[in-house]
């Protein structure tokens, strides 16, 4: 039954997919906690404290409705919930590890703020974007898609992007 072995993908792809983002999270923490700047160690850990547990909800809500049982549900759950400390761990091994002097050359922790943060730019443009403008695909013969973004929400996300580049001009460390 392919509609059965869709379904069945989609569980593990849903779980993949957040675990993936808890991954990429782990790094973003575990860069930060290789500073020596608490104030950026503080605001990674409450961004990813503040969105953790509504995306462990969401997941075990689309498992529940998918019909998966509870006792692989908290399976599931657990790869979710141990994917970013885990990650988190590593990234900061790696990073304070004797090799500093040479990871220093090539700023390894900015490169791994800016790989955690290209993931959720990456999640935000091809999946998400696309759901709120009602232009998903689908893998139905009769979809028709949505409306798509009106002109202003284009133009708020044009203004959103470009915020940051005007206020980094003049701005040097």
């Amino acid at each position: 039954d392919p509609e059965a072995a869709r379904s069945g993908n989609s569980k593990i792809t849903t779980t993949l997919g957040l675990v993936v983002h808890a991954a990429a999270d782990g790094v973003a923490l575990g860069a930060a906690a290789s500073t020596s700047q608490t104030s950026v160690q503080l605001i990674v850990f409450v961004a990813i404290m503040l969105h953790k547990a509504p995306a462990a909800f969401g997941l075990v809500s689309f498992l529940m409705h998918a019909g998966l049982e509870r006792n692989r549900i908290r399976k599931h759950l657990l790869v979710f919930a141990l994917a970013a400390p885990v990650m988190s761990m590593v990234t900061y091994l790696g990073l304070s590890k004797s090799s500093k002097e040479a990871l220093s050359e090539v700023n390894a922790t900015g490169v791994a703020m800016l790989f955690s943060a290209g993931t959720f730019l990456y999640v935000a443009t091809v999946h998400v974007l696309p759901e709120v403008g009602g232009i998903a695909h689908s893998h139905k013969a009769e979809s028709t898609g949505g409306k798509g973004l009106s002109r202003l929400e284009v133009a708020a996300l044009v203004l959103g992007c470009l915020i940051p580049l005007v206020l980094s001009i003049g701005h040097h460390h």
